[in-house]
């Protein structure tokens, strides 16, 4: 018969600590009659922690890939329950308190995550740095980033969820941003998320942590910006475009005097170069879109729909040529300005502003016409990868005839 519920614990060299969570996971199992095991994902001990699993006869996986991440991907993929329920074996989580996990994943939800602060953080659990600067604020900016309302404790490592569900989200972190990927992923696919609070208390290892508080938090920075080409590339992108194209409106027609501060082409100069770091931004930000959906990092969706036909190409072909056009006739029309003064002086105040714009359009334009073939290129990807996919069945089907 398939158990239940599958309790895993990545471990290494726990051997302090080990036994006392198995007695705690066993108990639980046994006092509210739950079908299920537990498996211990080994990531290379030495201390005698798997020979003190192996004598309380519960499952040891061994995993020859390190990482946090590597671990429990093991420990789940061998786990036999229909959920799944994940904690730390250094005795800093209760195992013996996981019905609210089960009620919650026996009422349909997804993925339920423990909430330290809406529950209780004992004396000496949490460093203060971590209780309420670090994770408060890497948490926030996760809810924001990924509109993840549902969670308010990203970082907690006990969590249960349905098997199968996470197994759909292909989670690729082998590092400790397996737990953000987990919750970003479960969001995006839009999976039922709740949380329940949960008790942390202070780990029993005669060590140090494996976690390191500023290498840590800035992997899940830079993990929760590469998730989110929207807040990495496309609203700076917006920001950036929308102030140039502002400032740059006004500084056209001649200078801008504000009190006794005169804004000239020098400014503008500068204005316009946020229009092309702002429009290459927001290119960065399609592109990463699109590659994102064609990795699996993000789940399939229309919002560049258009932009993943074979017209595309032609498209930003149109629109390219049509900017570096503009861009060669001010560069003409300011020729032919100085052709008027006999090819000497000119009024830099009112030249070199149709030199400016003349650059500004063959630049974006030019930018168009490469995002056009970088486009059609990712295409062609796309649909070789959808032909792959279709003939397989077809080849399944055809080697069943034979």
């Amino acid at each position: 018969m398939q158990p239940e519920l599958s309790i895993v614990m990545p471990c290494l060299n726990e051997g302090r600590t080990l036994g006392a969570c198995i007695n705690k996971a066993l108990l639980f199992l046994k006092d509210y009659g739950v079908a299920g095991e537990v498996i211990i994902a080994d990531n290379g001990s030495t201390d005698g922690s798997v020979e003190i699993a192996e004598s309380m006869n519960v499952r040891v996986v061994t995993v020859r890939t390190r990482g946090y991440g590597a671990a429990l991907s093991a420990g789940i993929e061998a786990a036999k329950g229909k959920y799944v329920i994940m904690g730390d074996s250094d005795e800093s989580y209760d195992f013996s308190a996981l019905l609210p996990f089960v009620e919650k994943l026996r009422a349909g939800y997804d993925l339920v995550v423990g909430n330290r602060f809406r529950g209780r953080i004992a004396p000496g659990a949490m460093p203060v740095m971590h209780r309420y600067f670090g994770n408060p604020f890497l948490t926030a900016i996760g809810r924001l980033f990924f509109s993840c309302r549902d969670c308010g404790d990203f970082y907690c490592g006990l969590r249960g969820f349905q098997k199968e569900a996470v197994r759909a989200l292909q989670l690729q972190s082998s590092g400790m941003e397996f737990a953000l990927e987990m919750i970003v992923k479960a969001r995006m696919h839009d999976l039922r998320i709740t949380e329940v609070p949960i008790t942390l208390s202070p780990h029993g290892r005669d060590r140090a942590p494996h976690l390191r508080w500023y290498r840590d938090g800035w992997r899940s920075l830079r993990f929760y910006l590469l998730m989110s080409p929207r807040w990495f590339f496309g609203i700076p992108g917006v920001i950036l475009l929308v102030v140039g194209v502002i400032v740059s409106s006004l500084l056209l027609p001649g200078p801008l005097h504000v009190m006794s501060i005169t804004f000239d082409y020098h400014t503008l100069m500068y204005s316009t170069s946020a229009i092309v770091l702002g429009y290459q931004s927001i290119l960065l930000f399609i592109f990463a879109e699109l590659m994102a959906v064609e990795t699996g990092l993000h789940p399939p969706n229309n919002r560049f729909r258009l932009l993943r036909e074979r017209r595309a190409l032609e498209w930003c072909i149109v629109v390219g040529v049509t900017l570096v056009l503009v861009g060669v006739a001010l560069g003409i029309f300011a020729a032919r300005q100085w052709e008027l003064a006999d090819f000497g002086s000119l009024r830099p105040t009112r030249t070199i502003r149709l030199v400016i714009c003349s650059v500004l359009f063959l630049l974006i334009g030019g930018q168009t016409l490469l995002a056009g073939f970088y486009l059609g290129l990712m295409n062609l990807v796309a649909e070789h990868r959808k032909q792959n996919a279709s003939s397989l069945p077809d080849a399944a089907a055809k080697s069943i005839g034979d």
